[in-house]
């Protein structure tokens, strides 16, 4: 999204849609990136968001499959911080599970019920669902519009239910042109710990479990009860 200045165009944050001027940083290469001043997300220029086929293209060559060793072990980060907060029987979603779901198979192995999501290679999803946990990892960094996907979880959440997020966090505006993380042509939004505060006071979350670097847990705030007068 861009807004007007005379003659010519500034970018909107796409999280909070802030009017405040962002500022520009030097990513890797010859990325533009800019800072938003207000939730602190850093997200790419428009001239450097991929192709639909490029990124289907990167997708595939991941090896994130059941029988990767260490890509479990990497999920279970993520895993082993949310059970506590579950219940077995519980309807979760694995939201962008990538070509290969391996989250959702872990989960149903302790007893969960699962349904994979992932805009390239499980399309269809159920909308009409209301899901007790959702799963969102390694996605967060390939949103081009933050805004509309936190608030499709959202919708997609339980009161009370749990969202799960993977995603690296910066930390130093001046560590991007090195950051590994910024380096994949297909990661274009970057959050610090001060977004997911921006997120949970906007989005209706509270935040009950951060590791302050990748991991962050948000339970979706139970609706106030109106008396009928």
């Amino acid at each position: 999204m861009l807004r007007s200045s005379g003659n010519r165009s500034e970018p909107i944050c796409p999280l909070c849609a802030d009017w405040q001027l962002p500022e520009k940083l030097q990513g890797p290469k010859d990325r533009t990136l800019f800072l938003c001043p207000q939730c602190q997300l850093i997200f790419s220029a428009r001239k450097d968001l991929p192709s639909a086929e490029l990124e289907k293209a990167h997708y595939l060559l991941h090896e994130n499959k059941i029988g990767n060793k260490g890509y479990v072990e990497f999920l279970n980060k993520a895993i082993l911080p949310t059970l506590p907060y579950l219940r077995a029987g519980m309807r979760g979603l694995d939201f962008g599970c990538g070509p290969g779901p391996t989250l959702s198979v872990l989960l149903r192995n302790r007893g969960f019920v699962m349904d994979d999501y992932d805009p390239f290679f499980f399309p269809e999803l159920k909308t009409a669902q209301a899901y007790d946990f959702v799963f969102a990892t390694e996605c967060f960094e390939h949103f081009f519009a933050p805004a509309t996907e936190v608030h499709r979880i959202r919708q997609l959440l339980k009161p009370n239910g749990t969202l799960t997020v993977m995603t690296a966090h910066w930390q130093e505006p001046s560590d991007l042109p090195a950051w590994y993380y910024a380096r994949d042509p297909t990661h274009v939004a970057f959050y610090h710990r001060h977004t997911f505060d921006w997120i949970a006071r906007h989005y209706g979350f509270e935040i009950v479990y951060t590791d302050n670097n990748r991991v962050i847990i948000l339970r979706k705030h139970q609706p106030e009860n109106k008396s009928k007068l």
